[in-house]
């Protein structure tokens, strides 16, 4: 999802700035101003709560405003994205928010703060004033309006500062001007995200040549526990030693020798632009270990990938694989191949149908040369981020 926080002062151009982005971005457009006003004309509860605090130009609950919120985020799970203009004003509502779309699986992808000069905003709030009607584009409430902004609003710019998604648009201008800014602004913080891939398929469906070729096009750090947990028993180290009777029979590795690896091999990597995960997850157990690991870095999986060839295609693969320097164990021996197909079928497919529940799965046909799988990969990966971002 591309999910965007419109940020500025009263007269800034969030509202019309806002109508521009959800048309070009075909976003869910969510105004808290315009929310609140459909409440007070409904007269509901809600709305009379907040009719006089809006009159005076005050900020309205956080408890009225999430109730709100969430509701219209979740009636619209499937949207390309939101764009929140009026919200988050406080510290407290961006914690709020992070939350509300935690629901979703998703994150704010930027912050766009539109800068515009005191004089200047006078001058269009008086301006509006003489068409708007509204009682609070007077110049006593301007003023409260923009001394409430400056003192518990700015704290904001900050919390996003510190998350590396806050960028500072110049708000003079022309309509047009104001939107290129804004748009470079927004493929600016594209650029800056991360993307997790998880690559799932059959035993001998090529998921590590394919999650290697990713990792190099797309500059993701490759993590496949088979390949580190090969490396620990030739190491001949502790976990090395604990892995060995798992890995020989092609069985699943206990959770915590992989998470160790994988946790250690994050850490090596703080500037990566993202990762790719190959053999993990195959349950839905470490599914969620996996989300776990990346919401510690207020990261979340982008697209799982399926490789689909046939079964006796794996078997054929594997076969081949036994007679080159590259051979598992497991290749060998045709029992234990069957049953890792057996577990494929019966745990990683829960896993694989865990991200296919959140439409983040895509399935490509893995029959055929590397560089044709990859390039019908890269298509749908393509588009899955389209949709994403």
């Amino acid at each position: 999802m591309l999910n965007i926080a419109l940020f500025g002062p009263p007269g800034a151009g969030k509202g019309t700035q806002s109508q521009m982005l959800i048309k070009k971005y075909n976003l869910m457009y969510i105004a808290t101003g315009d929310i609140l006003r459909e409440e007070i004309n409904a007269q509901t509860p809600l709305g009379l709560m907040a009719k006089d605090i809006i009159e005076k130009g005050g900020l309205v609950s956080d408890e009225i405003i999430v109730q709100i919120i969430e509701k219209k985020i979740t009636q619209n799970p499937e949207a390309n994205g939101f764009l929140f203009d009026g919200f988050p004003r406080t510290t407290v509502q961006c914690y709020i928010l992070d939350g509300l779309l935690m629901k979703l699986n998703t994150s704010l992808t930027c912050m766009l703060s539109l800068e515009v000069p005191d004089e200047e905003l006078v001058r269009r709030l008086r301006e509006r004033a003489k068409t708007s009607g509204r009682k609070d584009d007077n110049d006593e409430v301007i003023q409260y309006r923009l001394k409430e902004y400056y003192e518990k609003t700015l704290p904001v710019a900050k919390y996003y500062q510190d998350k590396n998604i806050y960028f500072p648009v110049n708000g003079v201008g022309s309509v047009e001007e104001v939107q290129q800014r804004l748009c470079s602004a927004i493929e600016k913080s594209l650029e800056n995200r991360w993307i997790n891939l998880i690559v799932f398929g059959y035993p001998g469906s090529g998921k590590g040549t394919q999650a290697k070729l990713l990792a190099q096009k797309y500059n993701l750090v490759y993590i496949s526990t088979g390949s580190m947990l090969r490396e620990e028993i030739r190491k001949n180290t502790e976990i090395g030693r604990l892995a060995k009777p798992y890995m020989d029979k092609g069985a699943i590795v206990p959770d915590e020798y992989a998470i160790k690896l994988i946790e250690e091999k994050i850490q090596a990597n703080p500037g990566s632009r993202g990762f790719i995960f190959k053999g993990f997850p195959r349950t839905i157990v470490q599914a969620y270990i996996v989300d776990g690991l990346l919401r510690k870095m207020n990261s979340v999986i982008t697209t799982a990938i399926e490789i689909q060839v046939t079964q006796l295609e794996a078997v054929r693969r594997l076969a081949l694989r036994s007679k080159t320097d590259k051979s598992r164990t497991y290749d060998m021996d045709t029992e234990l191949i069957v049953s890792r197909l057996e577990e494929y079928e019966q745990k990683t497919t829960l896993a694989r149908d865990y991200y296919a529940k959140k439409n983040m799965l895509r399935t490509v046909d893995g029959h055929g040369m590397p560089d044709e799988v990859f390039q019908r990969i890269c298509k749908e990966l393509s588009f899955a981020l389209k949709q994403v971002y």
